[in-house]
């Protein structure tokens, strides 16, 4: 017997359709806040941002290919990296299918990481994945737009990151062995590498040959592109996680 509340299918309808009122709502304030994202003043990006990818170096107007719009996802692929964040993996498997239809309406898609281009190739290849993904080796994009850290914020513990600061450094000689092993295991960086990139989204605009910064977001701000777990929020346990628990696709000891 399950230990979940039953009930009769009447029971089970009152209670969905008050729970539709909920949804509906929640589904009003989302279109609400997209449109004052929509709303948000703009900001002319007057830096020359250099990036290297499969057509050359290019720069951010470049990155627009024709369009008027560009999404970049910030995905966590440190110089120093062996492989991509897991995270950032699991949430490229969810967008790699919808560039395609950006394309389409008028919004170029890109993701931008640290790493030398030639490791993102071979990355993207055992992925599977078909997205454009340009590096900004050398260059202050990911500094500028809060997702990657310098040496100095870090010794500081004065890490910028979603529009204020944070501590990320261990509290104590264990954690840091914890935290170091983690990394390594999966990135096969230490805590610090690893974490002194993080994951984001930005958007820009381009108006009369001038590139502006439109929107940017981080950490949770980032859960509704992260499609698996707009699936688990529908699942009768919901997330119902303990730790870490997912890994690359092609890591998964039960494949299918």
């Amino acid at each position: 017997m399950t230990g979940h509340k039953t009930g009769t299918r009447e029971e089970w309808l009152a209670a969905r359709l008050e729970l539709l009122e909920a949804e509906k709502e929640l589904t009003r304030r989302g279109d609400e806040l997209a449109r004052r994202r929509q709303e948000l003043p703009w900001v002319r990006v007057d830096k020359d941002y250099r990036f290297e990818t499969d057509e050359g170096t290019a720069s951010l107007t470049d990155l627009f290919r024709g369009r008027s719009q560009l999404l970049v996802y910030h995905f966590m692929f440190g110089p120093d990296y062996t492989a991509g964040c897991p995270s950032c993996s699991a949430i490229a498997d969810g967008f790699n299918g919808s560039v395609v239809h950006l394309a389409q309406h008028d919004v170029m898609f890109w993701a931008v990481s640290r790493a030398p281009l030639a490791k993102l190739h071979g990355y993207r290849q055992r992925m599977g994945w078909t997205f454009p993904w340009a590096s900004s080796y050398g260059s202050d994009f990911n500094f500028d737009f809060g997702v990657a850290h310098t040496k100095e914020e870090w010794e500081a513990g004065l890490v910028a990151y979603n529009f204020g600061e944070e501590d990320m450094r261990p509290a104590s000689d264990d954690e840091q062995g914890s935290r170091d092993a983690f990394s390594q295991a999966i990135v096969g960086t230490d805590w610090e590498t690893y974490r002194r990139e993080g994951p984001g989204v930005s958007a820009f605009a381009l108006q009369d040959g001038e590139v502006y910064h439109t929107y940017s977001a981080y950490a949770r701000g980032l859960d509704a592109l992260w499609g698996m777990y707009q699936w688990l929020d529908r699942a009768p346990l919901g997330r119902n996680e303990t730790g870490f628990w997912w890994r690359r696709h092609d890591e998964y000891d039960n494949r299918s």
